[in-house]
């Protein structure tokens, strides 16, 4: 694999497949899970269920993009609301006002969203814990004050409805808002498992240690922000255009509180946590409507058995049974295999056992 072309070759991409992919439980159940996303019309084009899976998918982009936020760095935000309700108002107003269409300005809300994310961001330079929390509370409310108070600009209480569709079908409304989730939720894993993403979680253990080595806590910080804030802002303007509506809702505590939910359901400061929790919990809602005086009690005693018996969420509970981390190398493994695939170490012992040579 001498040259960058060689990197997209065909035995390339089957060698990555085979031994990155495949030889972990929990990569495999990934890729299963985005083969599933890309297959479904294939299988079912009923609306309703094409409605919820695309619902499912910008809520679950939303609820990652707090993960990134609260989990990684530790700056819990109970408004994040804010960066999603103002998106959508955003994308809506210009949409109205300037006849941009839905491509220009959906990214146009997100930009605008990050813009808040760093002005959200800068009161973390000051208070920790739960002030901070209650500092990003505060935003949404702010941002409903103003939309009450100028109700010709912005639809008050019933918001800017009819606006533009994604696209020309469900169908193809479904599969943009896929591709750009998928996308997304790459983009976010990357980067939380990158030298910034382990910055991030060193600030979250302990944000005085890292600012004695020399590390800018005050720019990852404000970073932290202004990423997450982008993602929970195209999240808000894919759901307003989907719904075709910008409403008070999108900026009330319940939506600051789902995300909260979702990710601590499927497995804090991992991005495939809050995707998990999303899509378990958003299409299960939808369907215990058929029971509605029960919706409510069966989900909070599901979210209560959860937490009871997987108290680190969902997806870490399943994978800590399915995958083994190395003791030597910290590689993990699955729970079939009797040595570590990178070093060779024994497992399954409580000591590392180097291999014999």
């Amino acid at each position: 694999m001498t040259g960058p072309l060689r990197l997209w070759s065909l035995p390339w991409a089957l060698l990555y497949l085979r031994h990155e992919v495949l030889a972990l439980p929990g990569r495999t159940l990934a890729l299963a899970f985005a083969l599933f996303l890309l297959l479904f019309p294939l299988f079912s084009q009923d609306p309703y269920w094409l409605r919820v899976l695309t619902l499912t998918a910008i809520f679950a982009l939303y609820a990652a993009s707090w993960d990134l936020l609260s989990g990684y760095t530790g700056q819990v935000s109970l408004g994040h609301a804010f960066f999603f309700g103002i998106s959508g108002y955003a994308s809506a107003i210009l949409g109205r006002e300037l006849g941009l269409p839905p491509g220009l300005t959906i990214p146009l809300g997100a930009l605008l969203a990050t813009l808040a994310g760093v002005l959200v961001g800068l009161p973390s330079l000051r208070v920790r814990g739960p002030y901070l929390s209650l500092v990003t509370l505060a935003f949404p409310i702010i941002a409903l004050g103003l939309i009450f108070l100028f109700p010709r600009f912005t639809g008050g209480e019933l918001g800017l409805s009819g606006l533009p569709r994604l696209g020309g079908s469900r169908l193809e409304e479904y599969y943009l808002v896929v591709l750009l989730f998928l996308a997304s939720i790459l983009v976010l894993w990357k980067l939380s498992g990158s030298r910034v993403g382990l910055l991030f979680h060193a600030i979250r253990e302990d944000e005085m240690a890292v600012r004695m080595v020399g590390v800018n806590t005050v720019r990852l910080k404000l970073l932290a922000f202004a990423v997450s804030a982008f993602f929970a802002g195209l999240a808000g303007g894919l759901h307003a255009h989907y719904l075709r509506v910008a409403g008070p809702d999108s900026l009330s505590l319940f939506n600051s509180i789902q995300p909260v939910i979702w990710t601590v359901f499927g497995g804090i400061a991992t991005i495939y946590g809050p995707v998990a929790g999303t899509f378990l919990l958003f299409p299960l809602l939808e369907v215990l409507r058929l029971a509605e005086e029960l919706r409510t009690l069966a989900f909070a005693l599901l979210v209560l058995l959860v937490m009871r018996f997987l108290p680190q969420g969902v997806v870490r509970g399943v994978l800590d049974r399915l995958e083994e981390e190395c003791p030597r190398c910290k590689i993990r493994n699955a729970f079939t295999r009797k040595r570590c695939r990178a070093c060779g170490v024994e497992l399954h012992l409580g000591r590392p056992k180097e291999v014999a040579r």
